[in-house]
């Protein structure tokens, strides 16, 4: 007995991982990896949170799962905003990748490292008291209009580390 129950077991949790996987690739915005900030950068990504805009670029605001006030998307394919990320690699020194000339642009005075990704780019913002990091799929050309209308909500909630 104990050795059917088992394999029903494992079989349901074998229909609930490919149900998972389906959801994913149908478009839902799920699986979003939620950051695990220090209490003071969580307490300015909440402020962050609260800040930001209904609409990216003309994306309307979506779930995401699971819910958190670190994460926030926008349309389909997701443009992803999570706060509260750890230092990129290329800007850590001692880093192997560490690049102090990466990369970076200025969008309505916030300052982002720019990282291709395999379908779009990663945008994170340098130079203050919390990392934001913003994924662009490459659907959205050019890639930085969602950055403009970020840019005051993070201006504003996220101080300069300076």
């Amino acid at each position: 007995m104990y050795r059917r129950v088992a394999l029903v077991s494992v079989s349901a949790v074998a229909c609930l991982s490919a149900a998972a996987v389906w959801i994913s690739a149908s478009g839902d915005a799920g699986g979003v990896a939620v950051p695990s900030p220090s209490a003071s950068a969580a307490r300015l990504c909440g402020a962050l949170h609260d800040a930001l805009p209904e609409k990216v670029d003309g994306l309307s605001k979506r779930s995401l799962s699971p819910v958190s006030d670190l994460t926030t998307g926008w349309g389909d394919p997701t443009v992803v905003l999570r706060c509260g990320v750890p230092r990129p690699e290329m800007l850590t020194p001692g880093n192997p990748v560490y690049n102090p000339t990466a990369d970076v642009v200025e969008v309505n005075g916030v300052s982002w490292l720019i990282e291709p990704t395999g379908d779009g780019y990663r945008f994170t913002t340098t130079g203050r008291k919390a990392f934001v990091e913003v994924t662009v799929p490459a659907r959205y050309q050019p890639e930085v209009n969602p950055l403009t209308d970020l840019g005051h909500a993070v201006r504003t909630t996220i101080p300069s580390e300076l």
